[in-house]
């Protein structure tokens, strides 16, 4: 049975969630010998240049850092080599691992990623599971290969979405499980039985665009709905009232509204509000929304806004 110290991991991701998982590694006891993450960038206002959020947790607990531009060649590969590390595990690293690396350690290359492969391969799994109106979603564990997320999995566990889970809500839920499954996955590392995946059941998660952060009252309630929250708290969804550009947050699908029948307002339009958000019909349905934010300001409640007469009833959010 491999014992904690048998391990020698290198662990490889950058935003918070790569470095929570590495955090867990190392409260737990196991060996992790260095860590690589994508190259620091300027934040803020400011524009001052702060270490990654693996970074910072690496330093925290004395663990050398490299951020190479490419782990797979040049000096990120040899600096990979002289580590000799005998497991790789990865979490939101953003960053292509060749053949090379994916081949160099014994034990093998594992990433943690955040849905239910085969479905949601790719760069926005959370998101595009909220927007898609899943039910579920959760964290797996597998052998990397060169396709994209397409490795045998090693350790598959689901939570629910619940139908007014923001992004940040199932965010925080995937943390827990990510914490609880990486740690099952090294203890039980000896015992584990792959299983490969279904790629006829494969679906992708595309990089988010610009595109993608417009919502459109037109749309059926639902659809509206699960665009706001697949973006909320960041980086929010937009739409044009009064002439300018607003970002939506806090939806809440209405489903039982007393007055239904009386609404002969156009779709977009602001209709009713009560004492923590503003009604909005949509096609086949209603949203609440509860936070507005107006442009170079803070987001507030929508009733605030109401009350400061920056939002009506009969104003329209239109496309923006």
């Amino acid at each position: 049975m491999t014992k904690k110290d048998d391990f020698r991991i290198v662990f490889m991701g950058t935003p918070e969630f790569g470095g929570i998982v590495l955090e867990e590694i190392i409260k737990n006891g196991y060996n992790v010998i260095g860590v690589f993450s994508q190259p620091d960038k300027p934040k803020g206002r400011g524009r001052k240049v702060e270490p990654t959020y693996v970074k910072s947790i690496a330093l925290k607990y004395g663990i050398p850092v490299f951020q190479p531009k490419s782990v797979s060649k040049g000096e990120g590969f040899e600096t990979l080599v002289k580590l000799n590390p005998n497991i790789i595990i990865t979490a939101a690293f953003g960053k292509i691992l060749r053949k090379n690396v994916l081949e160099y350690p014994e034990k093998g290359c594992w990433n943690v990623h955040a849905s239910l492969l085969p479905k949601y391969r790719g760069a926005a799994p959370i998101q595009r599971a909220i927007e898609n109106g899943e039910k579920e979603t959760g964290i797996t564990i597998y052998k990397m290969a060169e396709a994209l997320d397409a490795g045998d999995i090693a350790i598959q566990k689901a939570i629910p979405i619940d139908i007014n889970d923001n992004l940040g809500a199932v965010y925080n839920k995937l943390v827990v499980l990510a914490k609880e499954i990486i740690i099952e996955f090294l203890e039980k590392f000896d015992s584990l039985t792959l299983v490969s995946q279904d790629d006829s059941l494969a679906t992708y998660a595309e990089k988010i665009t610009s595109e993608d952060l417009k919502v459109n009252f037109n749309w059926d309630a639902i659809k509206v709905h699960n665009k706001i929250r697949a973006y909320d708290p960041i980086p929010g969804v937009s739409c044009e009232i009064r002439g300018e550009i607003v970002k939506l947050f806090g939806s809440e699908l209405v489903e039982n509204y007393s007055k239904k029948e009386e609404i002969p307002y156009e779709n977009g339009t602001i209709f009713d509000k009560d004492n923590t958000g503003i009604y909005v019909k949509c096609e086949n349905g209603i949203v609440k929304i509860k936070e507005i934010q107006f442009p170079n300001k803070r987001k507030i409640t929508t009733i605030d806004a109401i009350n400061g007469r920056k939002l009506n009833i009969g104003d329209r959010f239109v496309s923006a």
